[in-house]
């Protein structure tokens, strides 16, 4: 079946086939995790471009893509990227989506190559599975059956930044050491969560800044993803810690919805907040630690190490029983050894796919 060109969403009924697409490609697929819908709507009002391939015999949307640009993001990786993310195909529209966005791309006059799938940018969400099948995604993470892989690959993409998701038991823990002198560890505070969520942005920007994808995160992003974080945060699984009251190291960690989020497929609109928050209790028994980071002047220091043992007293506290990560770089291999002290095991193989144009 022939296809059209990429059409670009301009109503609401164009996004909703835009988000109708996962709920037929994943029809029988329960290890997939949506992207909220409400994020998704918020991204299309902002402006970030969205566009769908058709059948041209049926008018069905066979196809979907971003397609938007970082100049920061350009800035890291030294040449003009066209980015794309919350991409979806089905299994014979591949060649030509991917074609469109070449072309597109080239339309730009001024874009290099292809980067992504991400969602909006590779610190924030998007990317590829590349092992791991059998095991369900998760918040803030990807699933794609095995025929991305091989569908980007054939068409030349290849990969970057390869890292790997963890998942860990969370079992008894040995009780607290006295901290050093000056060190003192702290949790959130749902009363003064912006304040916190301010600190630990400007932890994470020095933290993250040597990182090959990273671009820095403002204040004005940051509470566009934390949007609604005060329903869902555990306050024990929100943590830093200070030295000389200065802080120095963090970690944030979320209790797992995903479960819930796959049953109302990506609803997670007022009235499922509510019945969320009115059954969370269901879903206090796994956690996604969803970014840590230490200054770099203290890295080696043993901080994240005292950090990840208070995780660990505090979600083997509180029931929990699976702490499940976000990727982490292959190149990264410290972060890697906290998650084997913990018994941890490589969950999915990871990455982002790149190709010139």
């Amino acid at each position: 079946m022939s296809r059209t060109g990429l059409e670009r969403v301009v109503d609401r009924r164009g996004l909703r086939e835009f988000l109708g697409l996962t709920d037929r490609v994943y029809a029988d697929e329960p290890r997939f995790v949506p992207t909220p819908r409400q994020q998704i709507w918020r991204w299309w009002r902002a402006g970030v471009p969205m566009y769908v391939l058709r059948d041209r015999a049926t008018g069905q949307v066979v196809a979907r893509t971003t397609l938007h640009t970082d100049a920061d993001f350009d800035v890291k990786l030294g040449r003009r990227c066209q980015l794309f993310g919350l991409t979806e195909f089905t299994g014979s529209a591949a060649e030509p989506l991917f074609a469109a966005m070449t072309a597109t791309a080239r339309a730009a006059g001024d874009r290099e190559c292809l980067f992504g799938p991400v969602a909006l940018l590779p610190n924030q969400a998007g990317g590829v599975i590349t092992s791991g099948y059998a095991d369900r995604g998760f918040l803030d993470s990807a699933y794609n059956p095995p025929r991305y892989v091989a569908a980007y690959e054939a068409y030349g993409f290849g990969r970057r930044f390869e890292s790997d998701t963890w998942i860990c038991p969370v079992g008894p823990s040995p009780p607290p050491e006295p901290l050093p002198d000056g060190l003192r560890v702290h949790r959130g505070d749902v009363r003064r969560l912006d304040s916190q969520l301010d600190l630990l942005r400007e932890l994470l920007n020095a933290s993250f800044a040597q990182l090959g994808y990273y671009t820095r995160i403002s204040a004005a992003q940051l509470r566009r993803q934390t949007d609604g974080l005060a329903y869902l945060l555990d306050e024990s699984l929100l943590l830093y810690l200070t030295r000389a009251g200065r802080p120095v190291a963090f970690v944030l960690c979320l209790p797992d919805i995903s479960e819930f989020v796959v049953r109302v497929r990506g609803d997670l609109g007022r009235v499922n907040q509510l019945r969320l928050l009115a059954t969370r209790r269901r879903y206090r028994r796994e956690a996604v630690l969803i970014v840590k980071g230490v200054l770099p002047e203290y890295q080696g220091c043993g901080y994240q190490r005292l950090l990840s043992a208070q995780l660990h007293r505090n979600l083997a506290a509180g029931g929990y029983t699976t702490l499940r990560s976000t990727y982490v770089g292959r190149d990264n291999p410290a972060s890697a050894a906290q998650f084997r002290a913990m018994g941890g095991r490589p969950l999915h193989g990871y990455t982002f796919y790149e190709r010139m144009v």
